[in-house]
């Protein structure tokens, strides 16, 4: 099964309960549409666990980005590689745990993700009138810090269903849910992910507790919450 999800900002604890809630085996794919980091307490914890699961792909979302300006800044300031590694260890709670194939790695993000079913970005890519347009056409600013794309009247008819985060929910529906938007003419509760123009996932877990992922084949939601009992 493929799932996926984004901005889970260094909840470690939750994520790793998620992947036991969606039993993530071997044979599945775990796509992760940035903000892995900042905000949550186990960043650097969390993007190590990430980069070692050869079934999960990584993008880079507007945190990751901000953290690659940071660091690109302090190189070009001097050639002290163990000051620069201790001031990006102090960027984080858990700086402790940050190496230099950590910092690769995140370098080395991609900003966007295409299967034969979905985009995954992190913020969002072009559209006009109504049609996307080929997310290469993006700049990598637009793919990790757009508004946009998020409105409830940026509808694309055209292309793969687009999954996206960036932007919690709950400031369109007041929910801390994934948020499904139906192309025209198909079922709004329909169970195929071809049925939706783009889908937003990110449950605000840093204001709401509460961590979401899609397992995208059967377009099922699936949560866990820092409260005693997970939503269904």
């Amino acid at each position: 099964m493929d799932y996926c999800i984004s901005d889970i900002h260094g909840y470690y604890d939750l994520f790793c309960r998620l992947l036991d809630k969606i039993r993530f085996g071997g044979g599945d794919k775990l796509y992760v549409l940035g903000d892995m980091i900042d905000k949550g307490p186990d960043s650097v914890r969390l993007a190590k666990l990430l980069f070692s699961m050869p079934n999960v792909c990584c993008i880079a979302g507007n945190h990751e980005y901000d953290f690659l300006k940071y660091y690109r800044a302090l190189m070009k300031q001097t050639e002290d590689y163990d000051r620069v590694l201790q001031e990006l260890r102090d960027y984080f709670p858990d700086g402790a745990l940050l190496d230099w194939e950590t910092v690769d790695r995140f370098d080395l993000l991609p900003f966007y993700v295409e299967t034969d079913k979905v985009i995954g970005v992190h913020a969002g890519i072009p559209v006009k009138d109504r049609v996307l347009l080929p997310v290469s056409q993006a700049t990598c600013e637009q793919l990790v810090y757009d508004r946009r794309f998020k409105d409830a009247d940026v509808l694309p008819q055209s292309g793969k269903c687009v999954l996206y985060g960036h932007t919690p929910v709950r400031y369109l529906t007041g929910r801390d849910e994934i948020l499904f938007y139906p192309r025209e003419g198909k079922n709004p509760n329909g169970l195929s992910i071809a049925d939706y123009c783009k889908v937003h996932i990110d449950t605000g877990v840093f204001l709401s507790g509460v961590l979401g992922c899609i397992a995208i084949d059967a377009c099922q939601c699936f949560y866990v919450s820092e409260r005693a009992s997970d939503p269904a």
